[in-house]
Parts: C-alpha cells; sequence; structure tokens
C-alpha cells in the first residue's frame, strides 16, 4: 500500500477537497486524484459513502472539483467524490501526447493489452484494484456503500467498469457517456491502439455489448444518464439509444434524459449534477442513518 502526499487542502462548504499524489503500482508511474470529504467524514470515527467520478478525454483530477460545483450537494448528502486523472503520465512513451483523443488525457478506463501501452496503461486496474484499495485505507470512507460516475469517456468508464465488475458499486450514472465505442471514431480509434485489432477484445470494453451480455440486472435501483441534445459529439460519438436499447431488452430499468440546448460541457454537468449525486444517495444512505438537518 503506497502511502499519499498531501498536495493541497481546501475548506469547501463545511468539508474539505484536497488533492494528493502517490507512486502508482499500477501505472508504474506517480498518479494524482482528487478527493472531496463532506463535514460528516469529518467527524471522529466517521466513514461515509463514496462517490467515484471519472472524467472525460483531456481532463485531470482537478477537472470535476474545479469546474462542476458538486461540492455543496456533496456536503447536504454526506458523500465522498473520489476523481482519478485520466491516464499516466510522465512516461516516455512514444507518441504519448500526438493527439488529444488518445494517449495522456485519454486513458479510456481500461487495461491496454498492445505495446507500448500495455506496460503504463492500466487504467482499469488502477481505479477498481488500487484507488479503490488506497482510499479505503487512507480516507474515512466506506467501500461497501461506493457508486461510480463519469462523463463522456469517463462516462463509458463509469458504465463498463461498473458492468465488469458486478457488485463493486452499488450505483451508477453518466453524463454525456460515449455508449457504444465499439462503433464510433473515438472507440475505434483508442481500442485499435490499446487492445489491438480484435473486435471481441473491444466489445469486453462496450458498455452496450456488456448489458446485452449481463446475465441478471445489474442495477435494479436504477441507472441515470443525462443528455444534452446541442451535443456535437452527439450524432456520431455518443450513441445513448443503442445502451437505452439495451437496457430495454435486458430489463434494466434505466432512466435517460434529454436536454434540449445543452452542450457536451461543464455548464451541461453544472445544472444535473445535484440530480446525479441524489440518485446515488438514494441508494448509497438507503441503509445508513438519516442525515441531521
Amino acid at each position: 500500500m503506497s502511502t499519499l502526499e498531501l498536495l493541497s487542502e481546501h475548506a469547501c462548504f463545511g468539508g474539505v477537497q484536497r488533492f494528493y499524489r502517490h507512486a502508482s503500482m499500477a501505472t508504474g508511474t506517480p498518479m494524482q486524484f482528487g478527493v472531496f470529504l463532506p463535514p460528516q467524514a469529518l467527524e471522529a470515527g466517521a466513514k461515509v459513502p463514496v462517490l467515484f467520478y471519472l472524467a472525460g478525454l483531456t481532463c485531470t483530477e482537478e477537472t470535476f472539483a474545479i469546474k462542476a460545483g458538486a461540492q455543496q450537494h456533496a456536503a447536504r448528502l454526506g458523500l465522498a467524490i473520489v476523481t482519478p486523472d485520466t491516464s499516466p503520465r510522465g512516461t516516455d512513451v512514444p507518441g504519448q501526447a500526438d493527439s488529444w483523443d488518445f494517449g495522456v488525457g485519454a486513458g479510456f478506463y481500461l487495461d491496454a493489452t498492445e505495446a507500448p501501452w500495455s506496460t503504463n496503461w492500466r487504467m482499469e486496474t488502477y481505479v477498481t484494484e488500487e484507488l479503490h484499495q488506497l482510499v479505503g485505507h487512507h480516507l474515512p470512507v466506506d467501500l461497501s456503500h461506493a457508486g461510480i460516475f463519469g462523463h463522456s469517456m469517463g462516462g463509458h468508464g463509469a458504465l463498463t467498469l461498473a458492468l465488469r465488475h458486478p457488485g463493486q458499486y452499488r450505483s451508477l450514472s453518466a453524463l454525456a457517456p460515449i455508449c457504444h465505442p465499439t462503433d464510433c471514431p473515438w472507440g475505434e480509434k483508442a481500442f485499435t491502439g490499446y487492445l489491438g485489432a480484435s473486435r471481441a477484445a473491444w466489445e469486453a470494453h462496450d458498455a452496450t455489448a456488456l448489458m446485452g451480455q449481463s446475465p441478471t440486472v445489474p442495477y435494479p435501483d436504477g441507472i441515470l444518464i443525462d443528455q444534452g441534445l446541442a451535443d456535437k459529439f452527439l450524432p456520431t460519438q455518443l450513441y445513448p439509444e443503442a445502451f437505452e436499447m439495451a437496457c430495454r431488452t435486458r430489463g434494466q430499468p434505466l432512466t435517460l434524459r434529454r436536454h434540449a440546448g445543452y452542450d457536451h460541457g461543464y455548464y451541461f454537468i453544472q445544472s444535473v449534477v445535484a440530480d446525479h449525486l441524489a440518485h446515488h444517495a438514494r441508494t448509497l444512505r438507503a441503509d445508513r442513518a438519516p442525515l441531521a438537518d
């Protein structure tokens, strides 16, 4: 278990926003992540439910914490929010920063199998194993009450990691997620580079395919997805209708909300993030003591 180096700490809505760095065994690089701890987590002996938020292409561990305005809602609901970075950084992999949608800032939350990416680009192991254990060991969070959500590439990550690791996350939502990456340019580029030419390997990281193959209804309390209809990536990259059909076929409850006039960015996320935290809180706090007024 690696140690945490505290990079910064900021009082925020009665709680605290922190940023940490640590040496990652999964990626072989230093990794950074953020965590918001609500005021309830600062009480002696307390542990609070925790959400893992996965950010999109080009983002870092700071993006959601700075731009989404989620801390005020997390403080009221008694939820911690952990925000990992989107890829390893500081490697000597050739071409790692040649394009904005592959390599640095574009880990796609999977473990690469193709050289030269397979040594360091192991974001699935990082998020679901190393970071999960790290925050559970060092921070006042209750991993038995964990949820996951994300935006765009991170929405893809949230959906696929939740479906690939049944039971690890009790609640699930996404904002403008890449729902069918085996059939869109972002996914085809990333999967070819990280996973090779086998479409069977691709489908193991495609939320629509995973839902269609699920032997059970994985989230009986429902999945929430919000999508802006003015999102320029909606027609060619995101395909929420494919995931919607897979959920309908499987019998998985899904609330897919479509919002006229909203685009792909953080003004959209700010507008709906309170609903996402409330969605998670209904499941994660269902068997816990009610919060004081």
